[in-house]
């Protein structure tokens, strides 16, 4: 049975992973958003239909989607991954890079979802995966971390509390709205912003690796989960996870917001 699948900021990091690791199955095609004018010439695929011009900081940005979408197009699931970390201390607030971090990370997905499901592209059955992290829960946050990096973590709190309130209204469409955690990844954005150094004792991961497990997750997610909030490949790269939710924790592992 052939899915189409829709993957929002796949040029990179662990949504190049999932467009890759997508593309491989046969009966799957790939629709992979840019925000470039033009799908990237260095990579090609027949299951993969690139959607050029995607900017999630723009409010036309479910429009521009949608447009360039067939409109017989039924999804099984989109996954928005596009994100964007701007470094920050309690000393060099930056109001730019807080506004890039919300609108991106907490507004689009909005206007994205709210059109996919107008014109009938989401439907009973489908998905919506929105990409946070384990830095959006107050719950897990702790002394030992510090403060700092305020657009960043708020925004991702700001996102799971969008996906919840997403996933009351679309329960009656029958569509399942995840938020997840893909876990701590080696990818350009945390070296970025000087995050490689925590690499290792951080267990941080290759986007692949993350890809494959959300992948995972997401073959096994459904409607009686909606709302929730989860890490798929469990506690291992969350530093704060044993000494806040204790010893013994499973994988994957139900975050608490």
């Amino acid at each position: 049975m052939s899915r189409n699948i829709l993957i929002v900021g796949a040029t990179r990091g662990l949504g190049a992973s999932l467009r890759n690791l997508y593309a491989t199955e046969p009966s799957t095609r790939v629709f992979a958003t840019t925000r470039s004018d033009n799908a990237p010439e260095s990579y090609s695929h027949p299951h993969v239909s690139w959607l050029p011009n995607i900017d999630l900081t723009k409010p036309d940005v479910g429009e521009r989607l949608v447009s360039q979408l067939p409109s017989s197009t039924k999804l099984a699931a989109v996954i928005i991954t596009a994100g964007y970390f701007g470094l920050e201390t309690f000393d060099t607030p930056d109001w730019d890079k807080q506004i890039q971090m919300y609108t991106t990370s907490a507004i689009a997905p909005v206007f994205v979802v709210q059109k996919l499901v107008k014109c009938g592209i989401l439907g009973k059955g489908s998905k919506v995966i929105l990409v946070s992290s384990e830095s959006g829960s107050i719950t897990l946050r702790h002394e030992k971390e510090g403060g700092g990096n305020y657009g960043h973590h708020a925004s991702k709190a700001a996102l799971n509390m969008v996906g919840k309130l997403l996933s009351l209204d679309l329960k009656p469409n029958g569509i399942a709205v995840g938020l997840v955690h893909p876990g701590f990844m080696r990818t350009e954005m945390t070296k970025g912003v000087g995050y490689d150094k925590y690499w290792d004792a951080g267990g941080a991961v290759t986007p692949d690796e993350a890809a494959r497990s959300l992948a995972g997750f997401v073959d096994k997610f459904d409607i009686s989960k909606t709302g929730e909030y989860w890490a798929p490949r469990g506690p291992g790269d969350i530093g704060t996870a044993e000494p806040v939710l204790g010893s013994d924790l499973p994988t994957p592992l139900q975050l608490p917001w």
